[in-house]
């Protein structure tokens, strides 16, 4: 064995815990660093999505409870601010995905069980949210409503 250089691993792509990490440090910081309120954040949210077609956000006639706080595409809810937290629909696989690599948790809305295609997520880092958010919005948007998909 003596003179044999032993064989490399190849090296792993990215987590995607590691590409989010880098995505935040390349955009000045996290918005913990400045200062901005899970409010702000899912603002900042409404106002790039709601210029895309079919995509509406919150009510305005003051409606409370599940969805009155939502962005939605075509009657659809893709992302909404529940208790200072933004939640995502995404595929139920995604979500268990995410949750295994930190980025958030079992959404529960009051009925004792998770919702296993919705996502809380517990980072409070704009671009993250942002990602997510589009993930939502092409996952909810590409349902087919005349087969009645979900």
């Amino acid at each position: 064995m003596a003179g044999r250089t032993p064989a490399r691993r190849p090296e792993r792509p990215p987590t995607l815990r590691q590409l989010l990490a880098d995505a935040s440090a390349h955009a000045g910081g996290t918005d913990e660093q400045l200062g901005a309120s899970p409010e702000e954040r899912f603002a900042a949210l409404v106002d790039v999505f709601t210029g895309q077609p079919g995509v509406t956000g919150p009510d305005d006639g003051g409606r409370r409870g599940f969805g009155s706080s939502a962005l939605r595409v075509h009657g659809s809810i893709f992302a909404m601010l529940t208790r200072g937290q933004l939640v995502v629909k995404l595929p139920a696989g995604r979500v268990t995905a995410l949750i295994a690599d930190g980025h958030g948790g079992p959404f529960h809305a009051g009925k004792g069980r998770p919702m296993k295609q919705w996502l809380g997520v517990t980072t409070t880092d704009h671009d993250t949210w942002h990602r997510l958010a589009r993930e939502a919005l092409e996952f909810v948007g590409s349902w087919d409503r005349s087969a009645g998909e979900r």
